[in-house]
């Protein structure tokens, strides 16, 4: 936990120090954490390249267990993340702002602590989602928010929970092959 407060405070300082922009001036790189991330039990942190004004790719590492778990469970291990993005057409704010469309793959695996037995329970599950979202920067503060849904496969964990995608579990219905994800980023470009 030690950690991830000098991680914290470190893209804060960063953040808090960056130099404005001038005009034209463009940035294709940017290090992004996942907003609130920490208090649903893991710590997200992404990279994201701009190939142009209309392509991105992003990856994303998970430490699951570094953070406040809100499922009392205990849980440890890994979530990894590849996105690449699709700016609709007419994104002339630049390679990482606006609207756009992604397919993205999250492979999580962890172990828990079980409500049903009294023994540590794996969890492994991947995702396949179609998500969309808007990403602007102001200087070099970067906000992304989008939503999303796709198809989910493996050993399910009890809550549905996997740390970068939740199982269906509305209406009083619950599947565990439709994977759910929303998030809010908050980035520095360089």
């Amino acid at each position: 936990m030690k950690r991830i407060s000098i991680v914290l405070c470190t893209l804060l300082v960063c953040l808090l120090g960056a130099t404005p922009c001038t005009a034209g001036e463009r940035y294709d790189n940017a290090l992004k954490l996942t907003f609130l991330s920490w208090v649903t039990g893991s710590t997200k942190v992404s990279y994201e390249h701009a190939f142009d004004n209309h392509q991105t790719a992003e990856i994303c590492g998970s430490i699951i267990g570094a953070g406040f778990d809100k499922f009392g469970n205990n849980p440890l291990g890994f979530t990894m993340r590849y996105a690449h993005k699709f700016f609709l057409a007419g994104n002339d704010e630049g390679g990482l702002n606006g609207f756009y469309v992604r397919p993205e793959f999250i492979y999580s695996r962890y172990t828990y602590n079980s409500a049903i037995t009294t023994l540590r329970t794996p969890a492994e599950m991947g995702a396949l989602l179609a998500t969309t979202g808007y990403q602007t920067s102001y200087k070099r503060l970067l906000i992304d928010a989008w939503v999303g849904g796709g198809y989910a496969m493996g050993v399910p964990a009890e809550t549905g929970y996997h740390h970068g995608f939740a199982l269906w579990n509305l209406f009083g219905s619950r599947n565990d092959n439709i994977a759910l994800s929303f998030s809010i980023r908050l980035g520095y470009c360089f």
